[in-house]
């Protein structure tokens, strides 16, 4: 096995440095390109914004590695997709149909403290991504939650209840979310784990709301801020 060529293949201390300064100027680009975005954080970019960083980044690639690659034709690659990025911008300001289209629209998750994506049959519904959002804002089970929704960016705002109003709902932490069943042993208030719906149960039943019938002990513990 040659490591020289694994590692090298040819490499001299000329090319190194010259890979390493159409690095330099490539990053630098891309930086540019994204202040002129406005945008101040990676949770703040849509599924638009993203793919153009992909575009980017594939555009970047070759004039950082390759000695064959210019960097002018880049450069215009650059340009072209900030060029095509405010237009796009521009008309999504004026017309909200194309800002729907290319930023999405923001959708609820949890209304009085049940599910509605499960509800509605939603393929997109993330059950455990939610949970682990909730987890991080302290939250123990939906009943806690008033209303939840998912922005277009992926960053979930949360209303809660006050502590007079929390309702039994369905455990989002794992021990307790783990007990779940299909079958009832003592007559109590269950959570649905599909959409958390929450019930009185002496026996194993279908929920009525969507049609699962899995079950966990709901919870009814106030939200420790």
């Amino acid at each position: 096995m040659d490591w020289s060529s694994i590692f090298l293949n040819g490499l001299d201390g000329a090319m190194a440095l010259e890979i390493g300064l159409r690095t330099v100027i490539m990053f630098t680009m891309i930086l540019v390109f994204l202040r002129s975005t406005g945008k101040k954080g990676v949770r703040q970019l849509s599924i638009f914004e993203i793919a153009i960083i992909i575009a980017l980044g594939s555009a970047a690639g070759d004039p950082m590695l390759s000695g064959e690659a210019a960097i002018l034709p880049s450069s215009i690659v650059f340009l072209v997709i900030l060029l095509t990025y405010r237009l796009i911008t521009y008309f999504a300001v004026k017309n909200q149909k194309v800002e729907n289209i290319l930023e999405g629209v923001p959708q609820y998750i949890i209304e009085d403290g049940r599910f509605t994506m499960a509800e509605n049959g939603d393929a997109n519904f993330a059950r455990d991504e939610f949970f682990s959002e909730m987890r991080v804002q302290s939250v123990e089970h939906i009943g806690q939650i008033r209303t939840a929704v998912l922005e277009t960016n992926g960053q979930v705002s949360f209303l809660y209840y006050e502590k007079d109003e929390v309702k039994p709902g369905l455990p989002v932490f794992p021990k307790a979310f783990a007990k779940k069943s299909k079958h009832v042993a003592v007559p109590g208030l269950y959570a649905c784990t599909n959409c958390a719906n929450v019930m009185f149960l002496d026996t194993a039943n279908e929920c009525p709301r969507c049609k699962q019938d899995e079950w966990v002990d709901a919870m009814c513990t106030h939200r420790i801020s």
